[in-house]
């Protein structure tokens, strides 16, 4: 009698994701590297169980150079959309570490897999994740994964430190004017005497703002080509490193780079630093030359001088009339006028007249005495690209256009009238076209 043919036994199909990762990226060049050992130890554990129905899925999902204390990895971020998507059922790795090494990041993960009926299995450390016991044991090697991360960071900081003290350089973007042979950091000459220029000119002008438009003017830039603004300044007259220290949390220690700048120097510059800021814009403010100086007079025929006055902090500039000056307020119909809103009045009326034809006619007849090559089209290209370049102009260079294209300006109780310069607009023309005033910009 012949025995029925036994049922054959059906074992449902798992596919099986293999994760791999790598805190540093030192050796991923190589051509057999860290995470193709993981991706072997698990293809081959994989294979191994393929009587239980396990078979490999053709995405890789590998990390390389990302710690495992966060969850912002790009190949973990795919594992897990095609996790919710259905497309996984075991994710394999080779230790539980490669996939995270912290607690609460693992928890997250494993109430993913959880919700999507997805099995975690650890080639060297076997566990299974659906049971109590399997729990306990993965946050016990988690406790630890996350111990052992923490100590290493602990070291990593205590290296730091003692490092410093010593006055090591360890590394980063070298401040401006060294740069680092032989992981110490050395001085570059062309560029260190840009920096003791900026130290120099800070201790004349005491503005970072006016420091760096003048930076700008003179084609100074970062290492990496961007601007320097007042930001970068402050922070390079902040810097330690130039007279010789290196920094850590705060405090200073001798370094074993040379000093850029002398301690005398640099305590001047401090000096000024911790003056208030507002002090010294309205310093500033103070210095800079009033843009009618000797131009501006009023009804009587008499000059307006400028003056200003202090209320706290702030700093209020006007023009005032000799009349005024000589006999008392109400001698003069108009004997004070603020300092911001004429020169603001004037420079509008300027700009308005930069535009009109028979000015820049006019321009271009008193820019052909010093170049008979100009144009027309030329000298109204010049004047045109003075209005918007207008704002980045230093004070003082405002103040000698103004000097240059005005010739008087009379106040009244009606409003203001102003004489221009032909053969001054002729000059200024030529500047431009030559580009020196876009170079004091």
């Amino acid at each position: 009698m012949t025995k029925p043919p036994e049922k054959t036994k059906l074992v449902r199909k798992l596919r099986c994701a293999v994760y791999t990762r790598k805190s540093s990226e030192e050796g991923l060049e190589q051509e057999f590297n860290s995470l193709h050992a993981q991706r072997e130890a698990c293809e081959a554990y994989i294979a191994s169980q393929r009587s239980e129905g396990w078979v490999l899925v053709r995405d890789q999902y590998d990390d390389g150079g990302i710690s495992g204390g966060t969850l912002e990895r790009p190949g973990l971020k795919r594992l897990l959309v095609d996790i919710e998507d259905g497309l996984v059922d075991v994710v394999v790795v080779y230790k539980i570490d490669r996939l995270s090494r912290s607690l609460a990041d693992f928890a997250k993960l494993v109430e993913v897999f959880d919700r999507n009926g997805v099995t975690f299995v650890s080639v060297t450390q076997s566990f299974n994740t659906t049971t109590s016991m399997g729990r306990l044991t993965l946050n016990i090697l988690l406790s630890f994964a996350q111990f052992e991360r923490e100590v290493t960071a602990e070291r990593i900081r205590d290296k730091v430190a003692a490092s410093r003290k010593k006055g090591m350089w360890m590394g980063g973007v070298p401040p401006f004017g060294y740069r680092v042979e032989n992981r110490k950091l050395v001085v570059d000459e062309d560029i260190a005497a840009r920096v003791r220029w900026i130290f120099a000119r800070f201790l004349e002008i005491g503005s970072c703002t006016e420091l760096a438009r003048e930076v700008g003017a003179r084609g100074i830039r970062t290492p990496r080509g961007n601007r320097i603004d007042k930001k970068y300044v402050y922070r390079m007259l902040s810097n330690r490193a130039y007279i010789g220290e290196a920094v850590h949390k705060g405090d200073s220690y001798p370094g074993e780079h040379d000093a850029i700048i002398d301690p005398e120097i640099w305590d001047r510059v401090h000096a000024i630093l911790q003056e208030s800021p507002r002090k010294r814009a309205a310093r500033t403010r103070a210095d800079t030359p009033a843009l009618l100086k000797g131009l501006l007079f009023g009804p009587d025929g008499a000059a307006f001088s400028p003056t200003h006055t202090r209320k706290g902090d702030r700093l209020y500039r006007y023009y005032v009339s000799q009349t005024v000056l000589k006999h008392g307020a109400g001698s003069c119909p108009v004997g004070r006028v603020p300092a911001g809103e004429i020169e603001g009045a004037v420079i509008d009326q300027l700009r308005a007249v930069f535009r009109q034809p028979e000015i820049v006619a006019g321009t271009w007849k008193a820019a052909r005495a010093y170049a008979e090559d100009i144009s027309e089209a030329d000298a109204r290209a010049a004047l045109q690209q003075l209005d918007p370049l207008w704002d980045e102009l230093f004070p003082a260079e405002q103040a000698r256009i103004v000097t240059l294209l005005v010739e008087r300006v009379d106040i009244g109780t009606n409003g203001l009238n102003f004489r221009l310069r032909m053969d001054g607009l002729g000059g200024l023309a030529r500047e431009m076209l030559s580009g020196s005033i876009g170079a004091a910009a």
